[in-house]
């Protein structure tokens, strides 16, 4: 692990700031919880928790799932980073960073359906060219988690948006469990 030369004190009641700088690079928004463990050498690290990306690999399996009922490649992710993809090469997808206009979308908490071809096109990771052409937010205990996309160019049927909106519920209630 690398120093980057930023020191803080921990206060009376042991606290300690991580500088806006860093929480801005690892995009740490008020709220966000926080794993805290060490390592065998006396490090403590911080380390951003994503509830939904500890069900990565139900998640990969139930994305496999809609990908052969809904018939589009579909990608899960958590608010930060794609955790699972089915139908597109995972090696593209795969922890890749959210762009801001998905992660945008997700703290609105609505869904979105590409009606039309001129409709905008959502991209879901950074510097992955395919669109999403329906984002459903997965939302566990009355928080924003992450989100459900099927990828596509051209407008979607009820049945693939209901799909969509299924698999996002039930991770949703798999995470309240």
């Amino acid at each position: 692990m690398k120093a980057i030369g930023i020191v803080r004190r921990i206060d009376d009641l042991g606290r300690v700031v991580i500088p806006k700088e860093i929480r801005r690079t690892m995009r740490i928004r008020e709220g966000d919880p926080l794993e805290i463990y060490t390592s065998g050498d006396g490090e403590v690290i911080f380390r951003k928790y994503s509830p939904i990306g500890e069900l990565s690999g139900y998640a990969g399996r139930y994305a496999d799932v809609l990908y052969r009922m809904a018939g589009l490649p579909v990608v899960v992710c958590d608010r930060d980073q794609v955790i699972a993809a089915a139908g597109v090469p995972k090696k593209e997808y795969l922890a890749r960073r959210i762009t801001p206009q998905l992660e945008k979308l997700e703290m609105s908490r609505r869904s979105y359906l590409r009606d039309s071809a001129a409709a905008p096109r959502i991209s879901p990771a950074e510097g992955v060219e395919q669109g999403a052409c329906v984002v459903i937010p997965v939302i566990a205990d009355g928080d924003v988690t992450g989100s459900v996309l099927l990828l596509g160019d051209e407008p979607v049927t009820e049945v693939q948006a209901k799909l969509a909106q299924a698999t996002a519920s039930f991770l949703g209630r798999q995470m309240e469990i």
